[in-house]
């Protein structure tokens, strides 16, 4: 409760005493008004007169009654209209959604335990057949210990200049954040923004950082084989496709693992864009690794195949 403070002052004496009959009836109108116009304000602090004292004490008893009831009558309604909308939330989403909500948070939450080093090469073949290669270093940084924050860097080193891409990942399953650098300058990226060519490669930002599996509207669509693995075919929908940009991504994720086995990427105009494979495995250490991916372009066709390499440790 708030107390405030009334401040004293100085009261003036009148030569007349007692107010004139005219202030008399405008004292009358004013206090009555006035009155009328707190009590409602006022219903909830008044205290009943000590037991015996009379004028009105039942009726101010029951008054606060009242306004107690409505105050508790409130909080209910306030608290079942919460608990509504939450409800109708949830229900407006289909099973297939809502499975598809827990496989993708389920894909952000596998997360690494310790740093990893490898080097590789990006060969590309571009849209008028030509070829090249460019050398890549990939890292992986635990940035505390025993914490969930890590960092994932791919830097590419080419003849004029070097790339550098940083994909930071939360400790939750909230958004990535992504940083390039180049030669004097970084910049950060976010949403579509990560839609953009990586060292002139078919492998974009966003496919890099697995940025799809971070949108709201995730799907499963069905349950079938694929290379030969058991698997669930995961839509996830962009929430603001640009228009160079991915509209949704249907991704194959293998039951047993939860890698993925195939993903195609489609544009704002719901046309095939990239399809994505793992094309190699090899054992390393008596674990099978992923040797080589690869991405196509199916509208330009360019690809570009990452391979890796793996050495034992």
């Amino acid at each position: 409760m708030k107390f405030v403070p009334i401040l004293k002052g100085k009261m003036m004496v009148r030569p007349h005493p007692d107010p004139l009959p005219q202030e008399r009836e405008q004292q009358s109108s004013t206090r009555e008004t006035s009155s009328r116009a707190r009590f409602a304000d006022r219903l909830t602090i008044i205290l009943p007169l000590p037991s015996g004292e009379g004028r009105g004490e039942g009726k101010t008893k029951v008054l606060l009654q009242i306004a107690q009831v409505w105050r508790l009558m409130f909080t209910f309604i306030c608290l079942l209209a919460t608990m509504n909308l939450r409800a109708a939330t949830t229900n407006d989403l289909s099973d297939a959604e809502i499975q598809g909500r827990q496989l993708a948070q389920q894909l952000l939450e596998q997360r690494p335990n310790k740093d990893f080093t490898n080097s590789g090469v990006l060969q590309i073949r571009g849209v008028n057949g030509k070829r090249s290669e460019i050398p890549i270093r990939f890292q992986i940084i635990v940035t505390e210990l025993n914490s969930l924050n890590w960092l994932s860097v791919y830097q590419a080193i080419m003849t004029n200049k070097e790339v550098k891409l940083m994909v930071m990942h939360p400790p939750d399953t909230g958004a990535n954040g992504y940083r390039l650098f180049g030669d004097g300058f970084q910049k950060n990226l976010a949403g579509n923004e990560t839609m953009t060519s990586f060292a002139g490669s078919d492998f974009w930002i966003a496919d890099l950082g697995l940025e799809f599996f971070h949108w709201p509207e995730q799907k499963i669509l069905k349950h079938e084989m694929r290379r030969g693995q058991p698997c669930k075919v995961l839509e996830s929908t962009n929430p603001t496709p640009s228009t160079n940009g991915y509209s949704r991504v249907v991704s194959w994720i293998d039951n047993e693992s939860g890698g993925i086995v195939h993903a195609e990427a489609y544009d704002v105009n719901g046309k095939l864009l990239k399809e994505f494979d793992p094309k190699s495995f090899k054992k390393v250490n008596g674990q099978w690794e992923l040797q080589d991916m690869e991405i196509r372009n199916v509208q330009t066709g360019s690809r570009t195949r990452l391979e890796f390499d793996l050495k034992a440790h």
